[in-house]
Formats: C-alpha cells, sequence, structure tokens
C-alpha cells in the first residue's frame, strides 16, 4: 500500500464527483441543508474509512494472534465507551 500524503480529514479540498440515488440526496439535503451536505459525505465517508482500517487491523490482529475472546472484546468496548464519553458525549454501546 503507498503511503499517502495526508491522513484521513487532512489536507486540502479537492473537488471529485459523485453520484447517489436521488432519495438518498434529497434525506441529506433536508437533514443538513445544502450548504452542509459535502460536510455531511465528507464525516461519512471518514467514518467509513477509519472502519475499514479498523477491520483490516483486526483481522490482521487476528491472523497473526487467533482470535480475538469475549473478554478482551468485552475490554475494548469499555474502553472505547471510556474514551468516547470523554470526547463529547458519545453514546455507549450496548
Amino acid at each position: 500500500m503507498t503511503e499517502l500524503p495526508y491522513s484521513i480529514g487532512e489536507g486540502p479540498a479537492t473537488r471529485v464527483s459523485l453520484s447517489l440515488p436521488e432519495g438518498t440526496a434529497e434525506a441529506i439535503r433536508q437533514r443538513v441543508g445544502k450548504r452542509e451536505f459535502s460536510a455531511f459525505i465528507t464525516a461519512a465517508v471518514e467514518r467509513e474509512l477509519r472502519g475499514r482500517i479498523l477491520d483490516e487491523y483486526l483481522a490482521d490482529y487476528e491472523r497473526r494472534q487467533g482470535p480475538i475472546s469475549t473478554a478482551e472484546q468485552d475490554r475494548a468496548r469499555q474502553v472505547f465507551d471510556e474514551v468516547f464519553a470523554e470526547e463529547g458525549g458519545w453514546p455507549v454501546a450496548s
């Protein structure tokens, strides 16, 4: 994989073309308005990328170390809940 010059969420804005189903685009406009449309899409794409990176990391970890135990999963969930709660009141996982 090639090293990128910027991390996710960094660097100058670049214009890209994207196609969405009209119903999806309209639902976004209704919730965030036309002016915040790009910011909404950017945030959604960044969340998806971070999720995929985490999935890749976990898959690699399990290939090297074996399956993650239920106890380890519970501890990770607890750590995430504590960190996100401190960062601005994210809801805890259930």
